[in-house]
């Protein structure tokens, strides 16, 4: 089983990322649950997500304790949030930002294999508006083998309808432009 903790703000599209990862696994032929972690928390607050896949049925539903995966959609949670707690040894830590891998190594001391993208300037460039989730789901597949990238495409289009182009765009080329550093 892989399970994966996104970390965002309130409004980032930290639960969307959560539930189109696990709608793509689903369709892919595999189990999988995405749920969210929040209180009453308003727009901009740290929220987490959660998602679980696996080639066997489910039976857990608790919070992911020890994340395979771990998606920062916000880089300045870094300053607030130890966002790598419990990361297994092999773990992968996706995140959003224009630092190189020693700069953010420096910053965290996360010595975790790192995939890092500036969503933003993608989100920005490629949707008009700053919002990291789609983009960050192709950073995330570059990283890890946990599906090709073809299979987000049918959750995108249906989650986004006449704007799921752009996300898919987004999508894309974040998938190229990830930078993997072990």
């Amino acid at each position: 089983m892989i399970e994966i903790r996104f970390h965002g703000r309130g409004g980032q599209g930290a639960v969307t990322s959560a539930e189109l990862t696990a709608l793509a696994a689903i369709e892919h032929g595999k189990y999988a649950q995405a749920f969210p972690s929040f209180g009453p928390e308003r727009r901009g607050a740290p929220v987490m997500a959660f998602v679980r896949v696996s080639d066997e049925p489910i039976r857990t539903r608790e919070k992911i304790y020890e994340p395979d995966i771990v998606v920062v959609l916000d880089p300045t949670l870094l300053d607030i949030v130890n966002v790598v707690a419990g990361l297994k040894d092999d773990g992968v830590v996706v995140l959003n930002t224009t630092k190189s891998a020693k700069e953010v190594r420096q910053a965290t001391g996360i010595t975790a294999k790192l995939a890092l993208v500036d969503a933003s300037k993608i989100a920005i460039e490629t949707l008009g508006v700053p919002i990291t989730n789609t983009t960050l789901l192709g950073a995330m597949l570059k990283a890890t083998d946990l599906l090709p990238p073809s299979a987000l495409e049918g959750p995108l289009q249906v989650r986004f309808g006449r704007i799921a182009g752009k996300n898919i765009k987004a999508f894309q080329r974040a998938y190229k432009e990830t930078i993997i550093k072990e």
